[in-house]
């Protein structure tokens, strides 16, 4: 028999074998050797994924501009150096505490604060970027400092997101919490991280970190750290600010504020005397004495001297460029409008100073040239004792009111009408029983039934006035009543149909107006604010600034102006159209003094680009970097830039700087007011 085999079975394991690492083990693993610093790093390299997802997201959305400037690479290298600018900046305020705070007493404290500023940084980041395509629908660029200052009004802001962008807003709203959620996820394994290595190494490598961090902030080692003028590549503002990310462009834009009273002398630098004598010299004027208490004081002689002076009508239409004027090159929305230009002076060549509502506030009513600032009528300087049109008017018994159909604070305005010349607001709280009222107040033709009824009292009552008009039914989302005209677009809340409503509103307005007492006796003005949606893919869409304007009414006669005018001429020709002999310290242009051949010019801005314009030929000053020189294509409705600088160049880009500097540094003295009442009298006597 043979021997018995005996086999050995396989010895079962102990031990059940550990399923692989999951792939945020294995993230987190990877960052381990970087101690207490990891959550920093991982809040890192997860924003720069977020961002350069998030701007090649926005590049093929807006592929045919990329793909014209030929840069999309250059965007793509560019853009992570903002974006590591950006996450630089995110880091730096927790890494100040991390000599304190990483240490074994702290580290639990030191866990927590890492992992919630991580989660709340990174979120940011999202809701930021995700705010990006509405705002640059709207605006033609990503979110800035307007993004900011509308947060100062809740209600009316809210209401249009709301009723105009619902969509933008909840899918915003929800992606934003599905990111917050993801990122708790992911920074969850911190909290269970023990600490390694010594106080001494945190303290020895602390100083590297930090300098590293610091240097990603500043992104250069030139005299001066990045901001987003480097990264301006191309003549399109809109796709420069896609290599930008939208967290630094507001963060920017809040510091920048702190520099609004020198915000020209991004242009360039240029003494007082020299500034005077370059602006006084274009208007061809002699410059008042140096050492004037006010250097741009002048007298106005009236070209049309009368025994009583007119009373004076400003209809500011909200957002109604050119591209709703059909004899200006734009859609057929505006027949009302196109019957009154047969029956006054009608302006072919009028251009708006800026691109918001209280640009166009500044321009029309005070006469003020633009800033990269903010308006005055927002700035704390401006808030009395500047000059506006109520003013003089005021001081030779004038009534002066503004009547708007939205809330008079918005903007500020109340507080700069009250301030400087206005004695009286009608604002929609004072609509007792209004037919229509939406997101931005009551309907223009409440607005204007009220402006007619106030202005036939003061006409009866004998009083002379100065009533300023602001319409607001043609704003995003775009409310009005029912069955008041036939639809231009078959969706009722479109900008056409907002337009053609506020166009109604306007000649039922003239109608009432031209039947009246007041009528003969009352000067009309009807200019836009600006154009609704300014955008374009040159340096300044000066396409976009071209606005309708209208004097009518009395005894002004039908006339067309060709000559190029911006609405800060505007101001001094009508007082010279009323009569009123008074000085001023305005810088715009007499236009009934003018010849009818006189090529004129216009100023405009653009974000942080200023085009200077006389006939057809314009310079553009951007911050730190050479004037660019072209010429706008009236038949084309095009700037074409590239050209040589003209023999002129210059002297040509010296005007535009010297015009630019003046209104700052008039706003920071305080230079630009009428002499007060006393030093008037005393000067009359």
């Amino acid at each position: 028999m043979p021997p018995a085999v005996i086999v050995a079975a396989p010895a079962q394991s102990s031990a059940r074998q550990d399923p692989p690492p999951s792939l945020l083990q294995r993230f987190w693993a990877a960052l381990r050797p970087f101690g207490p610093y990891a959550p920093l790093v991982a809040m890192m390299v997860a924003g720069l994924l977020v961002l350069s997802a998030s701007r090649i997201g926005l590049m093929l959305w807006q592929w045919e501009r990329v793909a014209a400037t030929g840069i999309a690479g250059r965007m793509l290298l560019q853009g992570v150096r903002v974006d590591l600018i950006q996450v630089g900046l995110l880091v730096v305020p927790p890494l100040l505490l991390a000599p304190v705070l990483a240490t074994a007493p702290g580290w639990r404290l030191w866990r927590r604060l890492t992992w919630a500023w991580a989660i709340f940084g990174l979120t940011l980041l999202v809701f930021l970027e995700l705010a990006t395509p509405g705002f640059i629908g709207e605006y033609d660029t990503r979110p800035n400092r307007l993004f900011v200052e509308y947060l100062k009004y809740p209600n009316e802001v809210l209401s249009m997101l709301w009723l105009g962008f619902r969509v933008h807003l909840l899918a915003g709203l929800v992606f934003t919490a599905v990111a917050a959620w993801a990122f708790t996820s992911l920074m969850r394994p911190w909290l269970g991280e023990a600490r390694r290595g010594r106080h001494w190494q945190l303290w020895l490598s602390w100083p590297f970190v930090f300098l590293l961090a610091a240097f990603a902030i500043r992104s250069t080692t030139d005299h001066r750290p990045a901001n987003p003028a480097l990264f301006a590549l191309t003549t399109d503002t809109m796709v420069n600010s896609l290599i930008l990310n939208s967290t630094w462009s507001v963060t920017h834009a809040i510091y920048n504020l702190k520099h609004e009273s020198g915000s020209s002398e991004i242009y360039g630098r240029m003494g007082e005397d020299e500034i005077l004598d370059t602006v006084f010299a274009a208007r061809g004027l002699q410059r008042p004495p140096a050492g004037s208490p006010l250097p741009t004081l002048t007298l106005l002689e009236p070209t049309r001297p009368r025994e009583r002076p007119l009373n004076l009508v400003i209809v500011l239409e909200e957002s109604l460029g050119a591209t709703f004027v059909e004899s200006l090159g734009g859609l057929p929305v505006t027949p009302e409008l196109e019957k009154l230009k047969e029956q006054g002076w009608w302006f072919e060549q009028l251009y708006a100073t800026g691109t918001r509502s209280v640009r166009g506030i500044e321009a029309v009513t005070a006469g003020f040239l633009p800033t990269p600032a903010q308006s005055v009528v927002k700035l704390s300087l401006s808030q009395e004792n500047f000059f506006s049109l109520a003013e003089p008017l005021r001081r030779r018994g004038y009534l002066t009111e503004f009547i708007y159909g939205g809330e008079s604070h918005f903007d500020n305005m109340r507080s700069f009408f009250k301030g400087n010349g206005f004695t009286r607001i009608v604002d929609q709280n004072d609509y007792p029983a209004p037919r229509f009222k939406g997101s931005w107040g009551v309907s223009d033709e409440d607005l204007f039934d009220r402006a007619h009824a106030e202005i036939s009292r003061h006409h009866a009552e004998g009083k002379p006035f100065f009533t300023l008009v602001f319409t607001s039914s043609n704003h995003a989302p775009f409310e009005f009543p029912d069955g008041r005209i036939e639809l231009y677009d078959s969706d009722k809340a479109t900008e056409n149909n907002a337009v053609k409503y506020a166009d109604h509103a306007l000649g039922r307005f003239f109608e009432k107006a031209r039947q009246s007492d007041y009528w003969r006796d009352t000067l009309f003005l009807v200019v836009a604010d600006h154009d609704i949606r300014v955008r374009g893919d040159t340096a300044v869409p000066i396409e976009r600034f071209h606005i309708p304007g209208l004097i009518l009414g009395a005894d002004i006669e039908a006339r067309r102006l060709r000559t190029v005018a911006s609405q800060v001429d505007l101001p001094v020709t009508l007082l010279s159209l009323m009569g009123i002999r008074t000085e001023h310290p305005m810088i715009g242009r007499d236009l009934s003094a003018e010849a009818a051949d006189v090529p004129g010019r216009a100023m405009m801005q653009y974000e942080q680009n200023y085009a200077w314009m006389e006939g057809d030929r314009v310079v553009v000053l951007r911050p730190d970097q050479p004037p660019l020189f072209g010429r706008y294509e009236r038949s084309g409705k095009r700037l074409v830039t590239g050209d040589a600088p003209p023999p002129d160049g210059e002297a040509f880009a010296r005007r535009a700087l010297a015009h630019s500097l003046l209104p700052a540094w008039l706003y920071r003295e305080r230079l630009y007011r009428l002499p007060d009442e006393a030093e008037a009298s005393a000067a009359a006597r």
